[in-house]
């Protein structure tokens, strides 16, 4: 492994220690995903980024979330392989989803930096609507549907061979396990399925995480994320940043730098910290 130097904080400050968490559930089974969004770099050239996605399945709360989330716990894994998961992953704002919790609600963790917010609502039911068509994949034999979505259109492959209502991220409600799921900007494909019956955590409690309705969480990343700055100036909604360079002070406190070989990755007040992004493509538009 290249070698790895951290300068100003340790590399356990920043992605280290997780706070106490409460096991709700036991996973039944662990579905693993690839996720690709189709956009455009800062310069406007279309990029497909890819990442991949955990979704627990447990008896009452599913779980979806970003696999750095999933790997610090549940996996033996490289602090190099960790630092660039977690970057691609900030990249790709793919937040953490608890369907289920509380009460059959859906809480949503999702971190705009420099803050980490939380969100709750009713699960929202999604009208599917089933067709005749048919397709095998990554040999599961799957039945097609469509919905569209907190305004977002989706095509959908799910196998009655596991019966599961889940999916990735929040798209769920079929009779079978959601195996792809895609439109014009997104994919979402099964990659392999885990009979590890790990335990489902409930979100971390820290008086640090500002909670909303999920309606103010939603309208709070679109006004981040789909400002036309974000894609050149990443912090461009951050107060007292010295002009947005780097530094610490203003509304940031500490500081890590990671080099791997030619690659250096920043991190702020524990936050993977990019210094420029990739145009927003939302999940959800209402």
């Amino acid at each position: 492994m290249r070698k790895i130097l951290v300068t100003c904080l340790t590399l356990a400050l920043t992605i280290g220690a997780q706070g106490q968490t409460e096991t709700i559930d036991t996973a039944q089974f662990v579905a693993l995903y690839d996720y690709e969004c189709r956009t455009q770099n800062d310069e406007g050239t279309p990029v497909t980024d890819k990442m991949q996605l955990v979704v627990q399945v447990g008896r009452t709360v599913t779980k979806s979330m970003p696999r750095s989330a999933y790997m610090k716990t549940n996996e033996t894994i490289e602090e190099e392989d960790l630092i660039m998961a977690e970057h691609q992953e900030t990249l790709m704002h793919m937040p953490t989803v608890w369907t289920g919790l509380p009460n059959g609600q859906t809480t949503v963790r999702d971190r705009i930096f420099p803050h980490e917010f939380e969100g709750i609502e009713p699960t929202p039911d999604i009208a599917w609507t089933l067709t005749d068509d048919t397709v095998t994949i990554n040999g599961y034999f799957c039945q097609q549907a469509t919905a569209t979505f907190r305004g977002v259109t989706w095509t959908v492959c799910y196998t009655e061979e596991i019966p599961s209502s889940a999916g990735p991220w929040r798209l769920r409600g079929l009779p079978g396990l959601i195996i792809k799921a895609e439109n014009e900007a997104h994919t979402f494909c099964l990659a392999e399925l885990r009979q590890n019956h790990t335990p489902i955590t409930a979100p971390e409690k820290s008086p640090n995480v500002q909670r909303m309705t999920y309606a103010k969480l939603l309208k709070h990343r679109s006004d981040v994320f789909g400002n036309r700055q974000y894609a050149k100036n990443p912090l461009f909604h951050v107060p007292n940043l010295n002009g947005g360079t780097l530094s610490l002070g203003g509304s940031i406190h500490h500081m890590t730098v990671i080099n791997l070989g030619s690659q250096q990755f920043a991190y702020a007040d524990g936050f993977p910290l990019l210094t420029k992004a990739h145009v927003y493509q939302p999940l959800e538009i209402e």
